[in-house]
C-alpha cells in the first residue's frame, strides 16, 4: 500500500473539488480524507495500492469540471491502513 499527503493548489475551493476527489477516491478504491485549507489549497491524505494511487493522482491533477489545478505537492507517508472510507472533512 502507498499513502500520500497531497496539497492541491489552484482554483480548487468552492467549485466541488472535494466532492469530486471523494468520488474519484471511491472509484479507485482509495481510503483517506480531503479538506479545504485556509490558504486556498485542498489537503488530501490518501492510501491505496500503487496502481490505484497512480490513477487517483492523475484524476486529481486533471481536476473537476469547474476547478483549475495549478500544482500538486505530494509527500510519502507511512502506510497505516486504518481508514476504511474516504471522507470529506470540514
Amino acid at each position: 500500500m502507498k499513502r500520500y499527503h497531497v496539497e492541491v493548489h489552484g482554483n480548487v475551493q468552492g467549485v466541488g473539488f472535494r466532492q469530486f476527489t471523494q468520488s474519484e477516491a471511491v472509484k479507485h478504491n482509495i481510503h483517506g480524507w480531503v479538506r479545504n485549507k485556509s490558504n486556498g489549497a485542498v489537503e488530501i491524505e490518501a492510501e491505496g495500492t500503487p496502481q490505484d494511487m497512480d490513477r487517483f493522482l492523475v484524476a486529481v491533477q486533471e481536476g473537476s469540471p469547474f476547478s483549475t489545478v495549478e500544482r500538486l505537492e505530494t509527500s510519502d507517508l507511512d502506510s497505516v491502513d486504518h481508514n476504511e472510507s474516504f471522507d470529506v472533512r470540514f
